[in-house]
């Protein structure tokens, strides 16, 4: 469980609706899921790059905050 306070850009939230249109599905839990225990996890800039089964997602962090930028499938 995340203890950050996280919260979707508004393209993050309309990513979900994109991914759809491609037939491409994924739940909120399923990125929440990434963030907060990723396989894999690098930071390039101010920008962090969370890899976790199925799913990449980049964010921001700003003490507690967590700032979903955008998530994308990955094999």
């Amino acid at each position: 469980m995340l203890k950050s306070m996280l919260y979707f850009t508004k393209y993050a939230n309309n990513k979900f609706d994109i991914l759809n249109k491609h037939e491409v599905y994924f739940r909120r839990e399923e990125v929440e899921d990434a963030v907060s225990a990723p396989d894999n996890l690098r930071k390039s800039g101010k920008n962090y790059f969370a890899h976790k089964d199925r799913v990449g997602v980049v964010y921001e962090k700003d003490g507690e905050e967590i700032k979903i930028i955008t998530f994308y499938p990955i094999k």
